[in-house]
């Protein structure tokens, strides 16, 4: 793997400043396009501390209200690219192929995908982070294990890519991006997080810096996603594929159902079991679906149109994969999980079938319960979390388990309990239920 500094604007500037943020602000709160050397300026500006965070707030709010052109998108992306590194796995000897979600409640589906792609030779850089708020983090899940490390080096990432692992799930680097990690802690406290630009250029200015041959998103719609509405969500699939595909990253896109949780388990050492559930062939129908979906888009860009993505997983060659990923971390795949040492059943009150089961309250139920984090320094519970006992669709009998919180204090069962309330339903008759993937998106 090389890595290159991106050159960016701010090599060679002149002592005096070319350009006014005052008046890029204005020429976007107008609604026209900004230049493309204005708009490179004011992100390297920023990023060097020359544009202040008052001004960036102003410029990002006229994006979230005036929006931004294809080609302006692209230029923002690019220049956040340029304002640090640039990995490349030219030299790796295999196809690379990533995968980003935009993230959901019971989102695991990372951890059986990456081994699952790699067991057929090709190569899963998985650069992941942790979650904030209602959606959980893949780090935060894989660091139930014990000794599992997330923070490796380049030299380790591309080791283990070019071994028989194949796959790594690990922490990216601060020098990826890094305009975007200042702009995003920005847009978090302003207002501006939902503005479609500014969603796509943070998650593809990352993906494209990682260097990847090709990458499959996973873009969510329902309640308990970042996009609710799915003609936003679509919108949002169609900016970042358009990105990828510009910037020569071979890139598709599905659009997935999140209304209601997927899997049977929301936390982090719970999600982990069910992974490990999928893997060896078994888990829940949803998240299997799911992840063969994903690979079969991953393994076509990576040149695998014909795999057999559901014999990797039945035959056992998926699981050899994690155990080895996992051990190349560090970890110990046969050591057991964190339990919790409280937990509270909620059973049905009447016979039924379960007609409703919103995906945001049990997110923010687990977040409660300890298994998210409210502000970034804070520690998550591994063994906190919620696991389903049924599903919409499900028929219940009076007193059967609905479903079991965790925790390590039974004082988080109040307010957890609060959280779900209302959020699910028994009715007569069973309710219709869509497909899980709604849509591909292409170039």
């Amino acid at each position: 793997m090389t890595l290159r500094q991106a050159q960016g604007p701010s090599e060679g500037r002149p002592a005096v400043e070319p350009y006014d943020a005052i008046d890029v602000i204005r020429a976007k709160r107008g609604g026209g396009a900004v230049p493309e050397p204005e708009l490179r300026w004011m992100i390297d500006a920023y990023t060097r501390g020359y544009v202040s965070d008052a001004q960036m707030a102003s410029f990002a709010m006229a994006i979230f209200q005036r929006g931004m052109e294809r080609d302006e998108i692209r230029v923002l992306t690019d220049a956040m690219i340029a304002s640090g590194e640039r990995m490349s796995f030219a030299d790796l000897g295999k196809k690379t192929v990533d995968k980003h979600s935009t993230g959901g409640v019971g989102d695991k589906i990372t951890l059986p995908l990456a081994p699952l792609v790699a067991s057929f030779g090709v190569a899963v850089p998985q650069l992941s982070g942790r979650g904030l708020g209602h959606t959980g983090g893949t780090l935060d899940k894989l660091e139930s294990i014990p000794g599992w490390r997330a923070a490796l080096s380049n030299e380790e990432m591309f080791a283990q890519m070019q071994s028989d692992v194949g796959a790594v799930i690990c922490a990216a680097g601060s020098g990826l991006a890094p305009a975007d990690k200042k702009l995003y802690a920005l847009r978090d406290v302003t207002g501006t997080v939902e503005a479609i630009p500014l969603i796509a250029s943070s998650i593809m200015s990352k993906k494209i810096a990682e260097g990847t041959d090709a990458l499959v998103l996973d873009v969510k719609f329902g309640s308990g996603a970042f996009m609710q509405d799915i003609d936003r969500a679509r919108e949002l699939a169609q900016t970042m594929v358009a990105l990828g595909t510009d910037s020569g990253v071979a890139t598709t896109a599905l659009l997935t159902d999140m209304n209601v949780p997927l899997g049977l388990a929301i936390g982090n050492a719970n999600e982990v079991r069910e992974s490990v559930e999928v893997l060896a062939g078994a888990g829940p129908a949803d998240v299997r679906e799911l992840t063969i979906a994903l690979a079969r888009e991953m393994l076509a860009l990576a040149g695998h149109p014909d795999a057999d993505v559901e014999a990797a997983l039945d035959d056992g060659r998926a699981m050899d994969t994690w155990n080895a990923m996992i051990r190349a971390q560090d970890g110990d795949p046969d050591a057991p999980l964190p339990v919790a040492r409280e937990t509270h059943v909620v059973t049905a009150p009447a016979d039924g079938v379960v007609t409703r089961m919103d995906a945001l309250p049990f997110g923010v139920a687990a977040w409660r319960l300890g298994a998210g984090r409210a502000r970034a320094e804070d520690q998550v519970v591994h063994a906190a979390g919620i696991d389903l006992h049924a599903k919409p669709g499900d028929r219940v009998s009076a007193g059967q388990p609905l479903f079991t919180l965790s925790a390590q204090d039974d004082a988080r069962f109040a307010r957890a309990l609060d959280a779900v309330d209302g959020a699910w339903a028994i009715g007569e008759s069973a309710p219709e239920i869509g497909p899980l993937v709604r849509e591909r998106i292409t170039a």
